[in-house]
């Protein structure tokens, strides 16, 4: 069974792009939680005031759409809306340490 990636960009206003990560705060938190996730992190760029970067690292297909299933009735509070969205879905055959 492959791993699963999801690397994304945020594109936001500069002036509400911390607001942005830290109303994602509740949501990372409840996504690490759930069976499968081996990471969910939403970070901004240190040098692109508009951008965030999404990381997120599955262990299966199946716990992915899962946890996909569960966002379309979550609310999004007062996180700003993005200006775009790009997210991207890997699955992974093989993976080794780097280091």
């Amino acid at each position: 069974m492959a791993n699963v990636i999801v690397q994304g960009v945020f594109s936001l206003d500069p002036n509400e792009r911390d607001q942005f990560v830290e109303a994602s705060v509740g949501a990372m938190r409840s996504s690490r939680e759930e069976d499968g996730c081996l990471e969910y992190v939403m970070a901004a760029d240190p040098l692109d005031p508009e951008r965030v970067i999404l990381s997120e690292r599955w262990e299966s297909m199946d716990q992915l759409n899962e946890h996909l299933a569960g966002q379309k009735d979550r609310a999004r509070g007062d996180r700003p809306a993005p200006r775009s969205v790009e997210i991207t879905l890997f699955e992974v055959a093989a993976a080794r340490p780097l280091v």
